[in-house]
């Protein structure tokens, strides 16, 4: 079993307008809803490469009855959540029809008490103990600590379980310090994170800092990852047009699959890829096209560096 960690949850909404223009009114033309939050993303792309997975973190409120109800329906997805006083948080994703462009509005999410808190660290330790692998991902809703990842890496790390961190900020220089096997974050965030622009300096800057491999999200140009095996990049044969929102939760889904499976770097590298390039054209976050991941697969160029 795979363990994917959201506690950030949310009800994804997407809209789809002719042509998004500030200031006017807009006619809806397709409304969607998901389960969302990046773990659960990570989940169902798991689930969907055939692997066995549960979702855990926090559900709350009209909306995060409404996030269970769709997680129900996702096939192979085991839902883990804990429920908390607070509402879950709704994200709102417009897009502009004419030209793919994305518009997000996410809000911050529920209050976490100190007692949710502590029920869901009890939680985790007994789920991590049946876990091959935890991906840990998103923000921190209010009220747990900014060092909650870095607590929740040193539990896996006892329990021998690999562990794959996506944040961002103070969570993610917390996280790290905690030594998981993975991090994956975007070209701004490592910026953030190590001060340096430069992508690859950057990146191997982020692997001193404690994590075994750092896993560089380059947008259309690819991943570039740097290990105690080597230094790649990875690229697709070309940029896709399409909605990237979630590209990245299935980049994180190839990786964790892919170390569960026993892959070399360069072969984790291809499918995180081909993954997220299949996602920009799938419709919502989560899923992606099967054709364009086998297509794309073929093709990635992985070079070391």
């Amino acid at each position: 079993m795979i363990l994917t960690v959201t506690l950030n949850t949310a009800l994804d909404i997407t809209h789809r307008v002719a042509r998004l223009r500030p200031h006017t009114a807009h006619r809806v033309t397709v409304v969607a809803e998901r389960p969302g939050g990046k773990g659960l993303n990570v989940a169902r792309v798991l689930a969907a490469l055939g692997h066995e997975v549960t979702a855990t973190g926090f559900a709350g409120g009209p909306a995060g009855a409404v996030v269970r109800e769709l997680l129900a329906a996702s096939p192979g997805v085991v839902d883990a959540l804990l429920p908390c006083a607070g509402g879950t948080r709704r994200t709102l994703a417009v897009v502009d029809e004419t030209t793919g462009d994305t518009t997000q509005f996410n809000e911050p999410g529920p209050q976490i008490t100190a007692g949710e808190w502590a029920a869901f660290l009890a939680h985790y330790t007994e789920l991590v103990a049946g876990a091959r692998a935890v991906a840990l991902c998103g923000s921190l809703p209010p009220g747990v600590p900014v060092g909650a990842y870095a607590l929740l890496v040193r539990a896996a790390r006892a329990a021998g379980v690999p562990v794959l961190l996506d944040t961002s900020g103070e969570a993610l220089r917390r996280g790290i310090a905690a030594r998981p096997e993975m991090i994956k974050p975007n070209a701004a965030e490592l910026a953030e994170l190590t001060g340096s622009r430069d992508p690859l300096p950057a990146t191997r800057d982020a692997r001193r800092r404690g994590a075994h491999a750092v896993i560089t999200s380059l947008g259309p140009a690819g991943l570039l990852a740097a290990t105690a095996h080597g230094t790649w990049r990875a690229t697709p044969p070309r940029p896709l047009l399409g909605n990237p929102t979630g590209a990245g939760d299935s980049a994180v889904a190839g990786l964790l699959s892919a170390l569960t499976e026993g892959l070399d770097w360069p072969a984790r590298l291809t499918r995180a890829v081909a993954l997220s390039a299949a996602t920009v054209h799938a419709p919502t976050a989560g899923e992606y096209d099967p054709r364009t991941y086998e297509e794309v697969r073929g093709s990635v160029r992985v070079t070391a560096d």
